[in-house]
């Protein structure tokens, strides 16, 4: 049986096909570029009917090349936190809102939590802009006043492809929603989202299998009989694929942003360890919780910068990457997208400091690059404090594939830790498959994960033109 791996991202949409062992199929991979709008006013968000156009020529794609004729069982990394209105009938009423969107403001009348750090430890989020406690009445407020319901994106999507959606609670602990213990709604953040009956998905029950609706079956024969699993958020997905499935190993993942996460087991209705004030926890299935920190920044700034600089390609950015050293250039605040949770930084609070006229772009580059290192080994240090030894790191993603002097940077602010470099660019979609398959537990085997200090070139993709994220 092989298995088909949707990688639902932010900037793509990937599928590709593995082995039972959840090795890759040659060939077997589609991509599709998808475009969030960016907005002055902090809107970033998605066209949903767009991105599900986007995943069908994927699946159109690999069945014209006979990828699919043996696959049984279809798994999903998808993003965290999209939220999309949508009528009774499941149409959406208004755009994808994605994690980068900065616009919702607290309800009138409507103060937070009773108890700030007990809402923190209950559904590892904050009363924040960024969740669906602060969203839903936000976009109450710019409705039409019809009846709505609310779904991420990747329930909206298999809303319309298979009989039934319901709501993994992976996806939904990155709501803001969920109490992670009891894995059911909490009642205060609901509250705080003014949620009536019927706004919310049902929870898909830990066994849950989907299956494709009539006319899908027709259009791909191939999946007709293939069971579709609970879909993983994409950060706990990554961590899987990149070996990091207990707390020896923490994944530093760069793909459009950025985050740090350490998986350890966590039965439902268990007691949860204690989460610092600065961290957030969600779910990676029943049994697991994933605990960290993001940014706003990662291979979008890479991409920003290489193009509003008109940087060098290839090996001509090799060469002059190599005259600063690791974790070097200017001084700089990386957060043009704002902050992440708990941070209330809006977007357009990067900086650039100490520039005169000999600085050059690269040092530019290199500077804004290090200032993301240095904050990705801050919130590895504040993992390190709800443990009682140190961890290692593993690198992965397509940001920090696309360039070796960044992986060497992270290095240099990450040490004395050991940093490996996970080389696998769909670390997402390969955890999905692990995690739908019961593979998790000994991911860390089956990769080739190698120290970054090995040799290699500063852009090591072997093209003129390295890719960067999702």
């Amino acid at each position: 049986m092989d298995i088909l791996a949707l990688d639902l991202g932010t900037s793509s949409v990937r599928g590709l096909v593995l082995d039972q062992a959840a090795a890759p199929r040659p060939g077997a991979l589609a991509r599709r570029r998808v475009r969030v709008q960016l907005g002055d006013d902090g809107s970033g968000t998605l066209d949903g009917p767009g991105y599900l156009a986007a995943l069908i020529e994927c699946l159109d794609e690999l069945a014209a090349g006979s990828h699919l004729n043996n696959v049984g069982l279809v798994a999903t990394a998808a993003q965290w936190h999209s939220l999309v209105p949508l009528d009774p009938g499941g149409a959406p009423t208004g755009p994808v809102l994605t994690w980068l969107d900065t616009r919702a403001t607290p309800a009138t009348g409507v103060a937070g939590p009773a108890d700030e750090d007990a809402f923190h430890q209950r559904t590892g989020a904050w009363w924040h802009r960024f969740y669906w406690n602060m969203r839903l009445p936000w976009l109450r407020e710019r409705g039409s006043g019809t009846p709505m319901r609310f779904a991420g994106l990747v329930e909206y999507i298999f809303g319309l492809l298979l009989t039934e959606s319901p709501m993994s609670v992976s996806q939904a602990s990155g709501t803001g929603l969920l109490d992670l213990r009891r894995l059911d709604w909490d009642p205060e953040a609901c509250d705080l989202a003014g949620v009536r009956p019927g706004e919310l998905p049902d929870l898909a029950p830990r066994q849950w299998r989907g299956r494709l609706r009539p006319e899908f079956a027709r259009r791909w024969p191939a999946l007709r009989e293939a069971e579709w699993a609970p879909p993983a958020g994409d950060g706990a997905a990554s961590n899987i694929g990149s070996g990091c499935a207990d707390s020896r190993r923490a994944a530093v993942t760069v793909g459009t942003s950025a985050a740090v996460r350490l998986v350890q087991p966590a039965p439902a209705h268990a007691d949860l360890s204690p989460l610092p004030q600065r961290l957030w926890r969600y779910r990676v299935d029943h049994d697991h919780v994933v605990t960290g920190c993001a940014y706003s920044a990662g291979g979008n700034l890479f991409a920003w910068a290489r193009r509003e600089l008109r940087l060098p390609e290839g090996p001509a950015l090799d060469a002059a990457l190599a005259l600063v050293p690791p974790g070097g250039g200017i001084r700089a605040d990386p957060r043009l997208g704002g902050d992440r949770p708990p941070g209330l930084a809006p977007a357009g609070s990067g900086e650039l400091g100490e520039i005169g006229f000999g600085t050059t772009a690269v040092e530019i580059f290199a500077g804004l690059m290090a200032a993301l290192c240095r904050q990705v080994a801050e919130g590895v240090a504040d993992i390190e404090s709800t443990l009682d030894h140190s961890v290692e790191v593993v690198l992965g993603g397509g940001a920090v594939a696309a360039s070796g002097w960044w992986r060497r940077s992270f290095a240099v602010a990450l040490a004395p830790r050991q940093v490996n470099y996970m080389s696998d660019p769909e670390i997402g979609a390969t955890g999905a498959a692990l995690l739908a398959t019961g593979q998790h537990s000994d991911a860390a085997g089956r990769y080739r994960i190698v120290r970054t200090d090995e040799g290699e070139s500063a852009t090591a993709t072997g093209s003129a033109r390295p890719q960067y994220p999702s």
